[in-house]
């Protein structure tokens, strides 16, 4: 079975979930173009997911995927969080704000039993995991849905571990691809491999479908990811532009802006993810050793963020970004999915 088949879409068009950068209405136009759009949720409190998920299914009868993360919550730690907080102390200072009134908190939840009971009445057609799958009782009850599921993998010791937990398609997700890396298995940052070195090797190491991720944006990357051996690919950078897209207008000028290039960087959450670099990323360094571990970095330096943009600036946001910028195109996104899909012949 093909990968149209199995996911009941006319093109084999994925849209990455991107959370922070949108919204049902860019799945909605993808799904309606004929691939398979895609809600980001791990951003989504109870009532903004019921919301979203209810907004998708007045919007399209197709297919659509919903997005979750699979991350254990890490313990809080009381003293990396205070030397999170002086690496930023200048920051704050700069600005005028008190650090003792910043709350901590996560930001993002992983997939949960009480996320599955707000999630059943709906019964996705598809459930994509980042970080791995949830628990294998979790995992049963999706697919009693009859939903298939999508995770991501960045290495084939990953693909081999979510073909044999369950995973219906893997995601071959490329060093290029913008946002969070999608490794589980390792912390090592040297075992990412770029889309067209791990695409075949995954291919050849697993029995279900494999979709190309990181660096698709035209007709000759989708036809390089099918001379490879992808099922069909996945593109999250070509939609930022689109007027779907929910990124701001600093996001917007970033993106468009000729000398725009990328590094991996923990400073926004502390967990590797691809953004444009801006000031925060050059002064901590993309990798920070001071950042607290995913999600936890996120609550401190949110204020910077705030008050920056607040300014016009984008230096303390999160530029969301795959290593091609450059194939940004300011079209609608069903004509964005149509080009990606013909190409694919």
């Amino acid at each position: 079975m093909n990968l149209q088949e199995l996911l009941g879409i006319a093109l084999p068009v994925i849209q990455a979930p991107m959370a922070g950068s949108q919204a049902s209405a860019l799945a909605i136009a993808v799904s309606n173009a004929g691939g398979l759009g895609s809600l980001p949720c791990a951003m989504l409190g109870p009532d903004a997911l019921r919301a979203e998920l209810d907004k998708l299914r007045a919007g399209t009868d197709r297919p659509y995927n919903v997005n979750f993360f699979c991350h254990t919550p890490p313990v809080p730690d009381a003293a990396r969080e205070a030397q999170w907080r002086q690496a930023l102390g200048p920051y704050y200072a700069e600005f005028g704000i008190d650090p003792s009134g910043i709350q901590p908190g996560p930001g993002r939840a992983p997939f949960t039993a009480e996320i599955a009971d707000l999630v059943e009445p709906y019964r996705p057609p598809v459930i994509s995991f980042h970080f791995g799958l949830p628990s294998a009782e979790l995992l049963a009850r999706v697919k009693s849905w009859g939903s298939r599921v999508l995770s991501s993998a960045t290495t084939v010791d990953e693909a081999r571990w979510l073909e044999d937990h369950g995973a219906d398609v893997i995601i071959a997700q490329g060093n290029e691809a913008g946002g969070h890396r999608g490794i589980f298995l390792s912390d090592d940052l040297d075992t990412q491999s770029g889309t067209f070195a791990l695409l075949p090797q995954i291919v050849a190491a697993v029995r279900v479908p494999v979709v190309a991720a990181g660096g698709i944006a035209d007709a000759r990357t989708v036809a390089a990811a099918r001379a490879l051996g992808a099922a069909g690919v996945q593109a999250g950078t070509a939609y930022l532009l689109c007027p779907e897209s929910t990124i701001s207008a600093i996001h917007r000028a970033a993106l468009k802006h000729p000398a725009a290039h990328t590094a991996l960087t923990n400073v926004f959450s502390g967990r590797p993810a691809r953004g444009i670099v801006n000031r925060v990323m050059r002064e901590l360094g993309p990798m920070s050793p001071a950042a607290p571990a995913f999600p936890l970095a996120t609550s401190a330096i949110a204020p910077l963020r705030a008050k920056a943009e607040a300014q016009g600036s984008g230096d303390f946001s999160p530029l969301w970004c795959g290593q091609n910028p450059g194939a940004c195109r300011e079209l609608p996104a069903a004509q964005v999915t149509r080009e990606l899909g013909a190409a694919w012949g």
